[in-house]
């Protein structure tokens, strides 16, 4: 088990930048592929974007891509979300989680580790 904590969230103005950090504590956080998802009020949790194990691979969601970085350090047990060009449909909760057994997981259903979540608001 991996056990997680995201910190960065805050308020922006839509056109801004916010950086989210993952910190991870666990053996298998190297082995582990992460990812982030976000849940607005009234909506379900949605998949954000993904990183492998090794961070060869990224994957992300239509309504992010090219807006959105996602990045690790596995020296540091760290996990980043780059967000620039923030738009207010981007204000949610955002969640660091990790997977044990796949490359890039899209579905909540193969995480199996959450951390407590990040508000980022993006109003004028």
């Amino acid at each position: 088990q991996v056990q997680l904590a995201e910190s960065g969230g805050g308020l922006v103005q839509p056109g801004g930048s916010l950086r989210l950090s993952c910190a991870a504590s666990g053996r298998t956080f190297s082995t582990s592929s992460m990812g982030w998802f976000r849940q607005a009020p009234g909506n379900e949790q949605e998949f954000v974007a993904a990183i492998s194990q090794s961070g060869s691979k990224t994957a992300y969601a239509d309504s992010v891509k090219g807006r959105f970085t996602i990045s690790r350090d596995n020296a540091k047990n760290m996990v980043y979300l780059q967000m620039n060009s923030l738009k207010p449909e981007d204000t949610a909760v955002y969640y660091c989680a990790a997977a044990l057994y796949f490359d890039i997981a899209y579905s909540r259903q193969n995480y199996g580790s959450w951390g407590q979540g990040t508000q980022v608001t993006v109003s004028s």
